[in-house]
Order: C-alpha cells, then sequence, then structure tokens
C-alpha cells in the first residue's frame, strides 16, 4: 500500500549535506518525492511510496547524516499524488 508524508525537520538540519543524503537514501529506498531547506532552518520534505520503504525514509531522517543534529521530526499524512518519477532536491 502507498502512502505519502510531509515532514519538517528541525536541528542543525542546514549546512550539513542534510539535503543530499536525505535524496540519496530516498533513492537508495526506491521512494520518490523531494526534500527543501525553509527560510527558518529547517528542511521539509514530502515521500511517496510502499508504507514500509516510506517509514524506514522518516525513521532514517530522525538522525539523518552524521554531521546533523536532528531534535524533532514532525510529520504528516498527505494525499498520495503519484505519477512523480524520481526524489529531488529543491
Amino acid at each position: 500500500m502507498s502512502r505519502r508524508v510531509r515532514a519538517i525537520v528541525s536541528g542543525r538540519v542546514q549546512g550539513v549535506s542534510y539535503r543530499a543524503s536525505t535524496a540519496s537514501e530516498a533513492r537508495r529506498l526506491g521512494v520518490v518525492g523531494w526534500v527543501r531547506n525553509l527560510p527558518d532552518g529547517t528542511v521539509e520534505l514530502e515521500v511517496e511510496g510502499d508504507d514500509d520503504r516510506v517509514a524506514a525514509l522518516i525513521a532514517w531522517c530522525e538522525h539523518g547524516p552524521p554531521s546533523a543534529r536532528v531534535d524533532r521530526v514532525a510529520t504528516e499524512e498527505r494525499v498520495v499524488v503519484g505519477g512523480e518519477s524520481r526524489f529531488v532536491v529543491r
């Protein structure tokens, strides 16, 4: 079953390769969507795919790359979009 999740990641997550690392992990897991920096210093992402793969990416986001310090990952379910072919950095 497919699902889509939006997540806002806070902590030291900008300037530490968080977006690139998230995209790499998403591609490894075979999910689609996007990730971007927000002006307030957080990182936002939307991920879509099989439930277990989406859950795996969200779990990865809770620690991120080695140089990051994640304080919080706030998630909310979204409507499945479909039609995306890859995971991109915006």
